[in-house]
């Protein structure tokens, strides 16, 4: 089970079960490889739904790692996402919008 108070969210990648976190490590590490603008400009291309493919996927990669996982985003390219492309989305959403939501749901 996940806690959303604490930012996670629960993705099956392969099959398995993981649960995704974006830390402040994951944030940072998140925000250097951003290769255009910063977590302000991420946040809004997700909110105008103007985002790509290489956005959702450097946030699975994010929470991922936040979530204790080693691995690098080349190791996502074949990789079965439950949902596919769309449910990869959502995850990201979410997962971007609980790393900033306060505890009383704002």
């Amino acid at each position: 089970m996940v806690n959303p108070w604490t930012g996670e969210v629960a993705l099956r990648i392969d099959g398995e079960r993981h649960v995704l976190k974006l830390t402040l490590g994951a944030l940072a590490e998140l925000e250097a490889g951003l290769k255009a603008g910063s977590l302000v400009d991420l946040v809004e291309r997700f909110e105008g739904g103007a985002f790509s493919s290489r956005d959702v996927l450097a946030l699975i990669v994010a929470g991922l790692r936040g979530g204790g996982w080693s691995g690098t985003a080349e190791d996502l390219i074949s990789a079965e996402i439950e949902g596919g492309p769309l449910g990869a989305a959502r995850a990201a959403a979410e997962l971007l919008a609980r790393a900033f939501m306060l505890p009383d749901g704002t």
